[in-house]
């Protein structure tokens, strides 16, 4: 079991200025932050109800204590995405055996206490701890006391525990003092990168972004898409309609997103959506409805978030009609 003073819904302070002192740590997931992974909050560097990442963007939520590194939708949970240790260290706690049914009203008194999920905390001395939570039932290949080095698998990136996605909710503490490995210093400039960091390589910050993108015959429901089985491989050219999506993190008022299909005849349909509430996740898709049949062929969608001047994501995708 992990300890008590480890659980990941305890209330600790806020790191004070600290070094590194020769401690420094690598991300938990070997994936691409732009393509198949991508983080969706830091540590909530605002002491009061507020709350902000580091960079003083909207990444995160009051009194979130770690880094949440995460796959586009549970789907991915079925390919075993290795939880790597961030640094060589001792398992000084651990927890497997919950399942990975996520946090609803239906599974919170089963979570309450525990909404670390499956999980792994990790001691590498000097007052200095990691901890890893929300691993996939039944993955995690260590025990407490075992010596591990860094970048050695620990489990598996699940859904257990208080968890809205899947992800690992990556933990960084000395002496039990919270400490967000983006900003150790604990002085928030509201720089992007920051003015201090613990990682040996420092992941990009992206203040939002696509998640996924895909073609389906109707407006997908939400719920298909964050289970990743929204996407139709094909479509026929009887279908009734065209339709492309974007699901998306970290969305700002007054973000466009722009949503277009482009066929073997051409534009089949274009359109600028603008945002009006910041959200941690959000969906938004346009379609043509179908009068005579579809020319058969390959059609290209592609969506383009735009913050202001600048596209901060865009991605496309490819699918026969036929």
């Amino acid at each position: 079991m992990i300890p008590r003073s480890a659980v990941f819904a305890l209330a600790l302070p806020f790191a004070s200025p600290v070094l590194a002192e020769g401690f420094l740590i690598s991300p938990p997931l070997e994936c691409d932050l732009e393509k198949d992974c991508y983080i969706q909050q830091y540590v909530d560097s605002d002491p009061s109800s507020d709350a902000m990442d580091f960079t003083c963007g909207a990444l995160s939520y009051d009194g979130h204590k770690g880094t949440d590194f995460a796959l586009p939708d549970r789907a991915r949970i079925n390919d075993n995405i290795p939880v790597l240790a961030s640094a060589a260290g001792r398992v000084n706690g651990m927890r497997d055996g919950m399942a990975d049914s996520g946090y609803s009203s239906a599974t919170a008194d089963d979570i309450g206490g525990k909404e670390c999920g499956n999980g792994v905390v990790l001691d590498h001395g000097n007052g200095w701890e990691t901890q890893y939570c929300h691993l996939k039932q039944g993955s995690i290949s260590v025990k407490t006391g075992q010596e591990v080095a860094l970048g050695e698998t620990l489990g598996f990136v699940g859904q257990s525990g208080k968890a809205a996605f899947p992800h690992v909710h990556l933990s960084v503490r000395q002496d039990g003092a919270v400490i967000d490995p983006f900003d150790p210093d604990g002085t928030v400039t509201c720089d992007t990168p920051g003015d201090s960091s613990l990682w040996s390589l420092r992941p990009e910050y992206r203040g939002g972004g696509l998640i996924s993108i895909g073609f389906s015959e109707a407006v997908p429901a939400y719920n298909a898409i964050k289970h990743g089985d929204a996407a139709a491989p094909s479509l026929s050219v009887e279908a009734d309609a065209l339709v492309i999506w974007g699901h998306m993190f970290g969305t700002r008022a007054d973000d466009i997103i722009n949503l277009s299909i482009t066929g073997p005849d051409g534009m089949v349909i274009s359109d600028d959506v603008t945002l009006t509430k910041t959200q941690a996740q959000a969906f938004r898709a346009i379609g043509k409805r179908g009068r005579v049949d579809w020319p058969a062929g390959t059609y290209t969608g592609t969506v383009t978030m735009i913050r202001g001047l600048q596209i901060i994501s865009q991605r496309s995708t490819d699918i026969e009609i036929r």
